[in-house]
């Protein structure tokens, strides 16, 4: 059985990389890096999120609906509803290349969302969720909605404040927790949330989109991690000491080998929980998928030697939305919890 992807897969991860490259490339991000979001960073301050959008903006609304209108976020509709008519493996991959690109925004939420939100399938909506446990949302003020909530993201604003992100180009704001549509009281929102815990779940993670949603986001760090590989590798082979390539330096090349052995690991157990959708294979993708992003990007750090930990360079910013996104849909803590339980009920009596 050949598990490669097909010749139809390979082209389509190709045109998103190609897409993100002509849209998204390293002079973008870093404009919006050093932009009102970034505005920590030497050049922060300039005036307007992207596209003309509201300052402080980091979701760049064009692009989105030219995601949309390529099909990133109809990609599992049918075709009979205005979408693709693919699978998971198809989306893990389009999702790889998004994390590679360091594209922001909620990406996974929207394209959750595209078969139940308006606008969302066509990238004219952007749709956060509830995906950081507790009451922490992503891009709250640029979003058109939240995943499963009844409560619009104004509403939720008004009540919410804004709280400091690792990553600049990640805004966060802590809200009340989600209430029904049927309007809970707080007895009864403090019930559920206790059952929801004695069910080895995170509040606002404990949804029918968490294993997909978890999967995604493991695709996410997959394509983090495979770029700060490919990042240190030019470092090691252009940045010379001592007459030579630092790369030929002992040191260097653990550095690196490690973290081909992390992707490669983390590659495998993705590609493999999108063929089979299964919520063990998934958890443990995640898992895998957080180490190597986390890692790797500090390994790339040590690469660069000091420069790699200066503003200007890339390196810090994956470092920072992998740090984010570990605790996003699945934190390593509930992955290794859901594979426990997924291998004791496999060992049986």
């Amino acid at each position: 059985m050949d598990f490669q992807p097909t010749q139809e897969q390979r082209d389509l991860r190709a045109g998103v990389r190609e897409l993100l490259a002509r849209r998204y490339g390293r002079e973008v991000l870093r404009a919006a890096v050093d932009g009102p979001v970034g505005g920590s960073g030497p050049a922060g301050g300039a005036a307007g999120g992207p596209a003309g959008g509201p300052a402080g903006a980091v979701v760049d609304r064009g692009l989105w609906r030219e995601l949309g209108e390529a099909g990133f976020f109809a990609l599992r509709l049918p075709e009979a509803a205005g979408g693709v008519g693919l699978g998971l493996a198809e989306a893990v991959l389009v999702f790889e290349e998004a994390g590679r690109a360091l594209l922001p925004g909620p990406l996974v939420a929207t394209h959750l969302a595209a078969g139940t939100v308006p606008g969302a399938a066509q990238g004219t909506a952007v749709v956060t969720a509830f995906d950081l446990g507790g009451a922490l949302v992503t891009h709250l003020g640029e979003a058109d909605a939240v995943l499963g909530s009844a409560v619009p993201p104004a509403a939720l604003l008004r009540t919410g404040e804004p709280v400091r992100s690792a990553d600049p180009l990640t805004p966060l704001h802590r809200v009340p927790p989600p209430v029904d549509a049927a309007g809970a009281d707080a007895e009864g929102r403090a019930q559920g949330r206790a059952e929801a815990r004695a069910e080895g779940r995170t509040q606002g993670r404990a949804t029918a989109y968490g294993d997909e949603g978890a999967l995604l986001t493991a695709a996410l760090q997959l394509g983090s991690a495979l770029r700060t590989l490919e990042l240190a590798v030019r470092h090691a082979k252009e940045r010379e000491q001592f007459g030579q390539p630092i790369g030929a330096f002992q040191a260097v090349k653990h550095l690196c080998a490690g973290m081909l052995v992390r992707a490669e690991v983390a590659r495998t157990a993705v590609y493999a929980a999108a063929v089979t959708a299964d919520p063990g294979e998934i958890a443990g993708a995640k898992l895998l998928a957080d180490g190597a992003a986390v890692s790797n990007a500090r390994d790339c750090l040590q690469v660069h030697g000091g420069m790699g930990f200066t503003w200007e360079a890339d390196v810090h910013l994956h470092l920072k939305r992998a740090w984010l996104r570990a605790e996003q849909w699945r934190t390593a803590g509930e992955a290794e919890e859901a594979l426990a339980a997924d291998l004791l009920a496999t060992a049986g009596p």
